[in-house]
């Protein structure tokens, strides 16, 4: 059975960290709080915790580990993942994606701001107007090490440069004005609270492994 790996919440450090290369693709991962996986293992929790969340993309920061790794799906309806939550997400995918140590490529400098984005780990809060380039392409490692490329473009290029960005220790809040956040004050730092009883937690849990 997959794992569903708690996701990291606003507010801890490890999503404003720069994730490392992995330089050893058969090595395990540990993600904190749990037993160290192949890469494959995770990868694989990765996207089912994804799916549990209703999300697009998770990148590894978002459960702890400071890899440069992300997962991403495409739905056969674009950014309407979180609509009909009765209906499983994997129902809808069209293909799946793990891309490790990404190397991202603009392509088209246009920017686009017409898609609402928001972040798993900043949940409930979505925003319009964040600029993303048009279209992009990745250079990246798949599980078995072989590279890869692949471009995108609209709403799968705006999914690719959100979760680069996580491994760059950026959130999309941070590609708006300051005043955004602003707004959100109280629910960011219910976030950040829940965030550091988290770590509280996990600091408790991990002494005995």
């Amino acid at each position: 059975m997959p794992t569903i790996y708690p996701i990291r919440l606003y507010g801890d450090p490890v999503l404003r960290g720069k994730a490392r290369p992995v330089s050893n693709l058969d090595a395990p991962l540990r993600v904190p709080g749990f037993a160290a996986s192949s890469l494959r293992e995770v990868a694989r929790n990765m996207l089912e915790t994804m799916y549990e969340a209703r999300g697009v993309g998770l990148a590894a920061p978002q459960v702890g580990l400071p890899v440069r790794m992300f997962v991403a799906a495409e739905y056969a309806d674009d950014e309407d993942e979180n609509e009909g939550k009765e209906t499983p997400l994997r129902s809808r995918v069209l293909r799946e994606l793990v891309i490790v140590n990404p190397v991202l490529e603009v392509i088209n400098r246009r920017k686009d701001t017409d898609y609402q984005e928001g972040c798993l780990s900043i949940p409930g809060i979505y925003e319009e107007g964040v600029a993303r380039d048009r279209a992009v392409r990745l250079r990246y490692q798949d599980l078995s090490g072989a590279v890869q490329v692949i471009e995108a473009e609209d709403y799968l290029a705006r999914v690719f440069q959100h979760e680069f960005d996580h491994l760059e220790g950026r959130l999309f809040l941070d590609r708006l004005p300051p005043a955004v956040t602003e707004t959100h004050r109280k629910a960011l730092a219910g976030m950040q609270r829940d965030a550091k009883a988290y770590l509280r937690r996990l600091g408790v849990a991990d002494r005995g492994l």
